[in-house]
């Protein structure tokens, strides 16, 4: 199972307080938008969103068919694939990927410790 490049995404009181924190721990900023209130920053190759009023906890996240560095990967498991694979070994899903569409689809689960643990296909 190839889940693809993978992040923490943190659910911040204060976006720009955030951001400019992990700044001071070399982190840039390479995607968002702050009008939406998040920002994706890096450094090197780890990932983190920053999310302000968007959900309530920390996520885990994967995004199939992409690279550490936001690259589309011409081979990868798409999210519909990996839904099946995880509903056959019984785990249980709290939102599904709608399996007769393709492209863009997400979906969420919760590890056996509550943690939330979203794929998100954005190809």
């Amino acid at each position: 199972m190839k889940l693809g490049a993978f992040s923490i995404s943190l659910s911040v009181k204060d976006l720009n307080v955030s951001k400019e924190f992990y700044e001071k721990l070399g982190f840039t900023v390479f995607a968002g938008d702050p009008d939406k209130n998040y920002y994706i920053m890096q450094n090197g190759e780890t990932n983190i969103g920053l999310f302000q009023g968007m959900f309530e906890n920390n996520i885990l996240t994967f995004n199939p068919g992409w690279s550490q560095k936001a690259e589309k990967l011409a081979e990868f498991d798409d999210v519909r694939q990996i839904q099946k694979q995880l509903k056959a070994q019984d785990i249980a899903l709290l939102s599904e990927a709608d399996e007769s569409t393709t492209g863009p689809a997400n979906m969420i689960f919760v590890d056996p410790d509550g943690n939330q643990i979203l794929i998100d296909q954005h190809v």
